[in-house]
Formats: structure tokens, C-alpha cells, sequence
């Protein structure tokens, strides 16, 4: 989509969310922004404001459900939304042991049920008068279950189906829908790897890719594309050709 006028991001109290809250930024563009951190939120809203947008920052949990509902169907009364990026998530790793059984739920809840959270209350608004667009934030680990990051894959492997699925059962209603697939991007979220992150880029740079395919209304948007090809080959290949205890392990803190 084109100029959208009012955009929804989860997420955008810092990394990509934020550097999209930025970039969309200007004139005449209404941003409803949330996040988890407050003083980071508000910071984002900050800066969106000085680029000439008008901001608003809700903190809050993208887990409940009501009050996630409540919010989107206030945003969207204030002025039609045109765009919402669905794009909260949290990651860990394994590090040297084991992903635990509360570690796995809570990424499954965040990433996955945060999504739910946000996408079908507002993609119902817009199918309603037929014109909006949905970003689903997913990644290119989700398309080979890394074994140092077991729910995570998971669960960006849940959201990228789902959005694919949306996008064709929407269409002919009016509301497009778009998968974001990034690699790596420097984050807080990467800050703590320790091993090699191939391709690594900026948030900057990520939130333009993003929007250039959105504005394209691409059904995936999957960068950089060597990694996307290298994931891709992984996925085709058996499984026991690549031994997992020579894949790279996030450490148990990110």
C-alpha cells in the first residue's frame, strides 16, 4: 500500500519496530505505536512527533487478548487504520542446555498469540470496508528449525503460514496482506549472539526493504537474499545431512 495514513506497529519500543515507526514518520501520518517498555516507547514516539507525525504510545502486553482487541477497535475508531505490522517478538536460545518447558510457552505466546492478537481483530475492521493492509512480522528461521532456538522457529514457522494463508482467504475481501521474513538485523535481540550473523544489517536499512515491499504489496518479503536462498537450500535438503551440532546456538539470556 501506498501513503498509508494510519499505521499500527506492535513492537515499537525498539529494533525494527521503532526504526519503522521512524521511517513511516512525517506529515499528515498518524502513528499508534505499541510496546512493552514505556520510556523506550515513548521515546519512539518522541522522534516520530519531531519528524512531523502524530504519535501515540500504548504500553502494554500483546499476550492479552481484550485489551489488545479494545485498543485496536479505539485506534481504528480515532481514524481508519490503513496499515498494522504485527510485528512484537521476543527470542532465547538454548545456550548449552536445554530450551525449558516455561521458556518455549512464553515465546509461543508472545510471538504467536500476540500476532492472533493483533491481526484478526484489526484485518475484520478492514475487511469491513474493504481497504487496509497487514504486516506479519515472521523471520527466515522460519524455514528450518534451528536446533539452538527450537520455539522460536516455531513459532515465526507458525506466523509465516498463517499470514500466507490470510493473504489468499483476505484478497478477494479487500485486505492485503503481506509475511516479513528478515535475517539477521542488529538488535538487542542479536546484540547477544556469539557466533557469526552473515549479512547482518542495520535496522535503518531493514525498515526501508520493508516498506518498499509493502508498498509493493508483496505477498513475502524475505531478505537479504543470499540468506534467504541459503535457508531455503537447508530446508530442501534431509535432514540428517547437516549434523545440528555444528549449527550455532543463541545463547539462554537473549
Amino acid at each position: 500500500m501506498l501513503n498509508p495514513k494510519h499505521i499500527l506497529i506492535t513492537g515499537a519500543s525498539s529494533g525494527i519496530g521503532a526504526a519503522l515507526a521512524e521511517l513511516y514518520a512525517e506529515p499528515g501520518v498518524r502513528l499508534s505505536l505499541h510496546g512493552r517498555n514505556t520510556e523506550r516507547l515513548e521515546q519512539t514516539a518522541v522522534s516520530a512527533r519531531q519528524r512531523g507525525a502524530v504519535a501515540f504510545a500504548k504500553p502494554g502486553d500483546v499476550t492479552n487478548a481484550e485489551a489488545m482487541a479494545a485498543w485496536i477497535g479505539e485506534c481504528d475508531a480515532s481514524q481508519p487504520l490503513d496499515l498494522v505490522i504485527a510485528n512484537a517478538g521476543i527470542s532465547a536460545g538454548t545456550g548449552g542446555g536445554l530450551e525449558t518447558p516455561a521458556q518455549a510457552r512464553t515465546i509461543l505466546n508472545v510471538n504467536l498469540d500476540g500476532v492472533l492478537n493483533t491481526v484478526q481483530p484489526a484485518v475484520s475492521l478492514m475487511a469491513a470496508r474493504r481497504h487496509g493492509q497487514i504486516a506479519i512480522m515472521s523471520s527466515l528461521a522460519s524455514f528450518y528449525g534451528f536446533p539452538g532456538a527450537p520455539a522460536y522457529c516455531a513459532s515465526k514457522a507458525a506466523v509465516r503460514i498463517f499470514g500466507e494463508a490470510l493473504r489468499g482467504e483476505w484478497a478477494e475481501k479487500g485486505a492485503e496482506v503481506s509475511v516479513i521474513c528478515p535475517g539477521f538485523i542488529k538488535t538487542p535481540m542479536t546484540d547477544v549472539n556469539r557466533f557469526p550473523m552473515p549479512f547482518i544489517m542495520t535496522t535503518e536499512r531493514a525498515a526501508r526493504i520493508i516498506r518498499r515491499g509493502l508498498n509493493r504489496n508483496q505477498a513475502r518479503i524475505a531478505f537479504p537474499f543470499p540468506m534467504y536462498a541459503l535457508v531455503r537450500l537447508l530446508a530442501a535438503l534431509p535432514q540428517d545431512w547437516l549434523p545440528a551440532a555444528r549449527l550455532p546456538r543463541k545463547s539462554q539470556n537473549s
